[in-house]
């Protein structure tokens, strides 16, 4: 039937896909050219580095040691077991005995009604000494350069925040097809200049596996304590930060740090999924990103057939294909992410949208998405405090802490009053 379109039809769904091309194409080609990339100069700040860690034995060492050779000199790190059933904290208490920089902090409890990474991050913060907080993923690896030039651009940016993409490791086919449409969706989507002239809450983005924030903002923001009820951790604490009058950036960390997501197809979906209600796959934003991703990046595909109408819908086609892969191309060689998901590039925006749609339908059946042998509860339960002033170090708050000082043990309790 679409071969035997006339060539004033077919006009018409071609020139929608073309523009649907274009507005990201266009959007990455300047966005890259503003995103910043880090001072070779490191910083004279104090950073605290803060990983929250559940079940992460396979990963947590490999963390360690990257924030241990580090060639910033004044910092401390900050581990704190999320309640692994593994390892994890028997791996923390290894290191912390032998470097005094280390520390194992285990909450007792938490709510149960919340995710369990915002509240472990808030209570390690409120413990943290940096005036840069630097907030990592177990599954992250740093250069050794990393720590003192992200608090430097930390610094140089004027914001509140800062957050980047690290280089992603993929795997499988299914990582290669849908990880590194993060950063292609954050700079096809986000106009960067708009974002540093606005405190719209509504340009708040940031990526949760790496984000720096400067210390005094993020107590009078309530840190993470505010947005203990949000799975998508990064995109909330940008939000957060806006609502209060404060500046959020991002910037290229892609030759600071790696990064490897998630280890199978089950995990992409599962990972992908969690978050989706937060994100692309809300009830208000499924539709409008549905039309953007499947209308720009693979309508051309099915409209191929009229190709044959006429030599004008023929051009037009070959330009949105064209556009399509330039725009991709262009994340890829920055990010250093050219795979055969690069090729494959309409398929992996197929597969991220059929997720989206999949969370959402999980979501209005009733059937949560586990992670973690946790459950993303569908909505808050609790909702986070109105008010954003912190708590004081040690209010309801009760934690265990490890460390080794002067090479004997040291056991330290905060009880709440």
């Amino acid at each position: 039937m679409l071969s035997m379109m006339t060539s004033e039809a077919a006009i018409a769904p071609i020139g929608a896909a073309l523009l649907l091309a274009l507005i990201p194409l266009v959007l990455i080609g300047w966005n890259l050219v503003l995103l910043r990339r880090l001072p070779r100069r490191g910083s004279a700040m104090r950073v605290s580095v803060l990983i929250p860690a559940r079940n992460e034995a396979h990963n947590i060492g490999a963390a360690i040691e990257s924030v241990l050779e580090s060639s910033h000199g004044d910092l401390e790190l900050l581990v704190a077991d999320d309640g692994s059933t593994d390892e994890t904290a028997a791996i923390v208490r290894g290191y912390a005995g032998r470097d005094r920089r280390v520390r194992l902090l285990q909450p007792e409890r938490h709510d149960p009604t919340l995710w369990g990474k915002p509240q472990v991050l808030a209570e390690i913060a409120e413990l943290a000494g940096g005036d840069c907080l630097l907030f990592m993923d177990a599954d992250v690896r740093l250069q050794p350069d990393a720590v003192g030039r992200i608090a430097a651009a930390l610094e140089r940016s004027g914001a509140a925040m800062l957050s980047g993409v690290p280089r992603q490791q993929l795997g499988g086919l299914g990582e290669k097809l849908v990880v590194p449409l993060i950063p292609f969706i954050l700079l096809g989507f986000l106009p960067l200049a708009g974002m540093r002239r606005s405190r719209d809450a509504r340009f708040g983005v940031a990526c949760g596996q790496l984000l720096a924030v400067r210390r005094d903002a993020y107590a009078a923001t309530g840190g993470h304590r505010r947005i203990a009820d949000r799975i998508h951790d990064g995109m909330a604490l940008a939000r957060s930060f806006r609502q209060t009058g404060r500046t959020t950036d991002i910037a290229d960390f892609s030759d600071l740090a790696d990064c490897r997501m998630y280890r199978s197809t089950r995990e992409v979906i599962a990972g992908f999924a969690k978050n989706a209600h937060e994100g692309l796959g809300s009830p208000r934003g499924i539709a409008p990103w549905t039309l953007l991703l499947i209308g720009g990046q693979c309508a051309w595909l099915a409209l191929l057939p009229l190709a044959g109408s006429g030599p004008l819908p023929a051009a037009a086609l070959g330009l949105a294909a064209a556009a399509t892969y330039a725009a991709r191309l262009l994340v890829d060689l920055r990010f250093r992410q050219l795979t055969r998901g690069t090729l494959l590039h309409p398929v992996g925006v197929l597969m991220l949208v059929m997720i989206q749609w999949y969370a959402l339908a999980r979501r209005l059946t009733g059937h949560p998405i586990a992670w973690k042998a946790r459950v993303a509860h569908e909505e808050p339960t609790s909702p986070a405090p109105a008010d954003p002033t912190p708590r004081k170090p040690g209010e309801a708050l009760r934690l265990r802490s490890r460390t080794r000082r002067d090479g004997s043990s040291r056991q330290r309790r905060l009880l709440a009053r």
